[in-house]
């Protein structure tokens, strides 16, 4: 445990806040209507927005998109190849005490990285790029409203939540640079210009997952293993 993680998550436990404070935070922390519900309706107000580089714009978004997808599974694979990292609620030896209520299924999982650290970093800073003003705001959002909650919670360490944030943030520049970009993303909109009821469908189901983050998929996986 380094002193950087140790000192924020011991000033969390014991900073005498309580009460309302709390309450809010763990709706902050668990309700989609705080992150994806904040974040992706902004990419789907800038696709329909009129104008000069439209094109550019939604190959931009396409290529948002695809970085969330791809950090939800680098989050995955990363937390399942490097050594296993408990996280502060459920490490005792911290001898700290948090408010969030115990839950058996985040015990098993790393803390290192978070994945909503990375996600919503890298939808952020797609909107960034495309709209400078409004992406630094979701990115001060994905900060104070996404990342700070779980580390108030005892759900990640400081250092989690940052080393998320700067993967999301490589995976979203990358995938939308030009010489990468250009592979993937005019064929999806050329897709999605012929078959625009089609498209819009599964644009919505490929959202859907994204804002919830596969926890109902996740949850029937984990239910059909345990009766198999």
């Amino acid at each position: 445990m380094n002193r950087f993680d140790a000192g924020i998550e011991t000033f969390f436990s014991h900073a005498a806040w309580g009460g309302l404070l709390d309450h809010i935070v763990k709706a902050v922390a668990d309700l989609y209507t705080f992150k994806g519900l904040v974040l992706i309706p902004i990419l789907w107000w800038i696709w329909f927005q009129p104008g000069e580089r439209s094109n550019w714009r939604r190959e931009i978004i396409i290529a948002t998109i695809a970085s969330g997808w791809l950090a939800l599974a680098c989050g995955r694979l990363l937390a399942e190849c490097l050594p296993f990292r408990v996280r502060p609620i459920y490490e005792l030896r911290l001898h700290l005490h948090f408010t969030s209520a115990w839950d058996p299924t985040l015990s098993k999982w790393s803390s290192f990285p978070s994945d909503h650290a990375m996600l919503w970093m890298a939808v952020a800073l797609g909107i960034f790029f495309i709209r400078p003003g409004i992406g630094l705001l979701a990115m001060l959002y994905t900060a104070v409203f996404i990342c700070l909650p779980r580390a108030y919670l005892g759900f990640h360490y400081p250092t989690d939540l940052l080393a998320g944030a700067a993967i999301g943030v490589a995976i979203t520049y990358v995938m939308t640079r030009d010489a990468v970009r250009r592979l993937y993303a005019p064929k999806v909109l050329r897709w999605v210009e012929h078959r625009p009821g089609l498209s819009a469908m599964l644009a919505f189901v490929v959202c859907l997952e994204l804002v919830t983050q596969f926890d109902e998929l996740r949850s029937l996986a984990s239910s059909v293993l345990k009766a198999v």
